[in-house]
């Protein structure tokens, strides 16, 4: 049986009256990919923010691995250690260089060696072809370069789960490409990723797995061939009509 690296059992969270999760359950094993499509307010950004726990539950549990991490009494900073996450904005600490921003979770976090810690930082670098800016501050990098070191950031602690949000929403649509072209090799090399994405022909190449997010509940879920190809429930065919008309 596959390992479970997250599981989440009747997740609920609302904002004063606004109910913005309503019962999710979600099951992510080992090396999978799993896409949470939806309508802006569908609820796929607070999902991710509850599992890296920036959001408090109302109700349900969260497990990452064997810990449940939805206990108030989890250390969330434990619980962020062992998850990458890249949001939106790429959140690149200005005043860093760039190796600095993708070595100082590795140096202070974890205890790695300033030498090991770059290392390793050189070696991600080299492989998305920012070498030539690791002495360089962020505001030197375009959009998507910024994103993929705001990516490589994020898993250069071997993280047990990443977390996307929405990577490329603030990306110029020339930019795009070369960001997803990097998630591609992350799940080539086996990454496990939960990822909020409005990139519909991406979630249907890459993803191993697709919810559709309606109202904060998992209207439909399904491979992606059962969701592009011949979704079941009327609000799925009605979205996905926008992107795949």
């Amino acid at each position: 049986m596959s390992t479970h690296v997250l599981r989440l059992e009747n997740v609920h969270k609302s904002f004063g009256d606004t109910a913005v999760l309503r019962g999710i359950d979600l099951t992510v094993r080992a090396h999978e990919v799993v896409a949470l499509i939806g309508a802006s307010g569908s609820g796929k950004s607070t999902l991710l923010r509850t599992v890296n726990l920036l959001e408090r539950l109302d109700d349900g549990q969260i497990w990452l691995g064997t810990t449940d991490i939805s206990d108030p009494k989890v250390r969330a900073d434990d619980v962020r250690a062992r998850i990458g996450v890249v949001f939106q904005s790429f959140n690149l600490f200005p005043h860093l260089t760039v190796l600095d921003n993708v070595t100082l979770a590795s140096r202070h976090v974890f205890g790695t060696s300033k030498r090991e810690a770059e290392a390793r930082g050189l070696e991600l670098l080299h492989r998305i072809g920012l070498t030539e800016f690791a002495t360089s501050f962020p505001d030197r990098l375009s959009g998507g370069q910024q994103q993929r070191a705001a990516i490589v950031r994020a898993i250069a602690t071997n993280p047990e789960l990443l977390l996307l949000d929405e990577v490329t929403s603030a990306l110029d649509p020339e930019l795009v490409t070369e960001v997803l072209d990097l998630v591609r090799e992350l799940k080539a090399e086996g990454t496990t990723i939960v990822m909020a994405t409005h990139e519909m022909a991406f979630a249907r190449d890459v993803a191993d797995r697709v919810l559709f997010l309606d109202a904060g509940v998992v209207a439909e879920e399904g491979t992606p061939a059962e969701i592009f190809t011949a979704p079941k429930n009327p609000r799925t065919r009605e979205f996905l009509s926008r992107f795949l008309s």
